[in-house]
């Protein structure tokens, strides 16, 4: 039976996040650099974001590039944003045609002015479009993120623009790079860590967890479905209990 059939496409996840881990293992595996791992993932970004669109996912979030990764060997690092410029530009047409419209969070202006140019230029030709958003999280970390959130309310809040005792949870939400998108209700990690690695810590708060042995290169739309079947299994509580739920 197909996956995507056992789906109940009234209950799937509006916000699904990926840690794309794996790319390196999958590389040395074959008796090649880290490179060619990163370079070999693009099919199993493709399909997720297919995957995701077609069962009615309104956004999905790749954990692209996190601030830790600028550690890196500055060779790979390298590697990785000619591969960023290369795939958005070899990607547009199909963002166009599938309606996938494409946004970014992190610290943008430290990636390499040709990045943040054609990372531009993407997002602006795909605003438009409204089938699914496509967040690229790069040179993200959720610490920063939370920091800088914290310091621009305080900032309103030292010139009058905010009153202290109406700081709630929307205050927040409004504040970090995510505030267009709702919470995660499903973050996928591949290659079989399990960890969240400062992503989307705040986001994530009542998200379901789904880590899988699969290597990110591997990954198809068939583990995509895989992860969703194992979300609408899990009962959602929120902090009730399962008497209240059906209530």
């Amino acid at each position: 039976m197909d996956k995507k059939l056992r789906i109940d496409l009234t209950r799937v996840p509006k916000h699904v996040a990926i840690i794309m881990d794996g790319n390196g293992r999958w590389a040395k595996s074959k008796g090649m650099n880290r490179v060619f791992g990163h370079r070999n993932a693009l099919t199993a970004v493709r399909q997720s974001i297919e995957a995701a669109a077609e069962i009615g996912t309104e956004a999905i979030t790749l954990y692209a590039f996190s601030t830790e990764n600028w550690n890196r060997p500055s060779t790979e690092v390298k590697a990785l944003m000619t591969l960023l410029v290369n795939s958005l530009n070899s990607e547009l047409k199909t963002f166009q045609e599938n309606q996938v419209k494409v946004n970014a969070i992190g610290n943008i202006k430290s990636l390499p002015k040709k990045a943040q140019q054609t990372l531009a230029s993407v997002i602006e030709q795909t605003k438009n479009n409204n089938r699914i958003v496509l967040t690229l999280a790069l040179s993200y970390g959720a610490r920063e993120e939370i920091v800088n959130a914290i310091k621009n309310i305080s900032k309103k809040v030292v010139n009058k623009e905010l009153d202290l005792e109406k700081i709630d949870e929307n205050t927040i939400n409004n504040h970090l790079y995510t505030f267009n998108l709702p919470n995660v209700d499903l973050m996928i990690r591949t290659s079989g860590e399990q960890r969240i690695s400062n992503f989307l810590l705040w986001q994530m708060a009542y998200a379901e967890l789904y880590f899988t042995d699969v290597l990110w290169p591997d990954f198809r739309q068939e583990h995509f479905y895989d992860a969703v079947i194992d979300y609408q299994n899990r009962e959602r509580r929120f902090g009730k209990t399962s008497e209240q739920l059906t209530k």
